[in-house]
């Protein structure tokens, strides 16, 4: 982090302007609407700043800078179209240490002037630390789109009811679930947008009266396969949103970085053949932490309906009265295949697809002649330990040796790495990658080559090949 994002209160601070034209007058506006008390330096103003300092808004100081026009000032910003005025400026700013802003100079700054999205007293301050301005505008542009007109009436109104609420709800949990019911309520944002005092007043006093239930929930939310983007809006509002999140090592970095700062985090890891918490136990945990009136979410990797033993945890829940959810993910068949170019299904090479456990509750016997069968892609979940079987299974119920097949370590995450080959080599392949890793089988392997379009770490079959003749010589 280049800079430290902070907000200043200039109310009645005495500042200084360096410039009279018009990026001096953008500077100006900002000043002013931060309540600052602001002296305007330049030899010529333009017409605005005549018409503040008539209406006694500014203070004009006409003639060449002089550090003597730094005493007592809180903040400075040179914004003069002369490169040797405004590093005078800012000398003389850093000398007696008040901090400075020189218009596009960041090397002369030691502050920066964010892109602002204004929704007082609600402020989005975006900044790139002077690298790419126009992204920072596109992206304030974005936001601008998405935000309401009326979330600065919602954000004063929660500021003057928090005194009622903290007298109302003792409880932290309560009070936060009144505050995300106010948050939330489409009527009552729509009455503030219309600026309908007496409805906005009515549907307040209802959610106060309105009993705020004590029971918890729990929601199953699939986190996807590792790249953050591929969360669902339902899911980020989720995990957001939660007093408890329950997870395990499938879950990212990037989209455990994007849950509630303050909630309890229940790690509850498991790799195939080691249970970290046994299933029971974590079973459990979600009911423990649900009756005692948290909103637990419970995050998986993928889809937590497809091998993510989702369907065991629920029904822990089913006969207790304890409400529940489920928020689908992209799985890890989806998502891997797509960031390899390797799409599961293709008119000229796979009419259905197979997912397909690499280890179940018990070693239950797999159809491995119904496997074997042509015209469909196999995707085998948690089977790297199976590698060898799988190849010796598939080939001996007459699947063709030379099929390709592909191997997926950590997929659509920078660390992705894909191993391809035939599937003869598929036990020698395995040890090229590390768990997690997803084994696809399959013709439409074949044209990853072709469509291959995410930067990954590439090991291809001639790669392999090229290795195996290395060291047999």
């Amino acid at each position: 982090m280049d800079y430290l994002p902070i907000f200043c209160q200039l109310q009645h601070k005495a500042c200084l302007l360096v410039g009279g034209g018009d990026i001096a007058e953008r500077k100006a506006r900002l000043l002013l609407d931060a309540g600052a008390q602001l002296t305007v330096n330049a030899c010529e103003f333009s017409p605005q700043f005549h018409l503040w300092a008539e209406q006694g808004l500014i203070s004009l100081v006409c003639g060449e800078f002089a550090p003597e026009l730094l005493a007592e000032k809180w903040l400075v910003i040179a914004a003069t179209d002369q490169v040797e005025v405004n590093a005078r400026v800012y000398q003389g700013a850093n000398q007696q240490r008040i901090f400075c802003n020189v218009v596009d100079d960041a090397k002369r700054a030691s502050f920066i002037m964010p892109s602002i999205i204004d929704r007082s007293p609600i402020m989005i301050a975006i900044s790139s630390g002077g690298k790419a301005p126009v992204l920072a505008r596109l992206l304030r542009e974005k936001l601008e789109a998405m935000l309401p007109q009326h979330l600065g009436q919602l954000a004063r109104l929660a500021g003057s009811l928090r005194q009622r609420v903290k007298q109302q709800f003792s409880a932290m949990t309560a009070r936060r679930r009144f505050w995300e019911k106010l948050l939330s309520h489409d009527r009552l944002a729509q009455s503030l947008a219309n600026d309908d005092q007496p409805q906005s007043h009515q549907l307040v006093e209802q959610l106060f009266s309105a009993p705020l239930t004590d029971r918890g929930e729990v929601v199953l939310v699939g986190a996807g396969p590792g790249d953050a983007g591929l969360l669902t809006l339902k899911g980020l509002q989720q995990i957001q949103q939660a007093d408890v999140v329950v997870y395990d090592r499938l879950v990212s970095d990037e989209v455990m970085n994007l849950v509630r700062r303050d909630a309890e985090r229940i790690f509850v890891g498991k790799r195939a053949g080691h249970h970290c918490v046994p299933q029971e136990q974590i079973n459990q945990i979600l009911l423990d932490q649900a009756q005692l009136g948290k909103r637990v979410v419970r995050l998986k990797g993928g889809d937590p309906f497809i091998f993510g033993r989702g369907g065991e945890e629920l029904e822990t829940l089913a006969g207790t009265g304890i409400p529940f959810s489920v928020v689908p993910g992209i799985t890890a068949a989806s998502g891997c295949s797509a960031y390899s170019g390797i799409p599961l299904t293709h008119r000229d090479h796979a009419q259905s697809v197979r997912l397909i456990t690499g280890h179940a509750k018990s070693d239950n016997q797999l159809d491995w002649a119904n496997l074997a069968a042509e015209q469909q892609t196999l995707v085998f979940y948690m089977g790297l330990s199976q590698a060898g079987d799988i190849q010796r299974q598939l080939i001996h119920h007459g699947m063709n040796a030379t099929t390709p097949v592909a191997l997926i370590e950590n997929g659509t995450s920078r660390q992705q790495k894909v191993v391809s080959g035939e599937l003869n080599q598929l036990a020698l392949l395995s040890q090229q990658v590390n768990s997690p890793s997803l084994i696809i089988v399959g013709s439409v392997v074949s044209l990853r080559e072709k469509l291959n379009w995410f930067s990954s770490v590439e090991h291809s079959n001639q790669h392999f090949q090229q290795e195996q003749t290395e060291q047999v010589g």
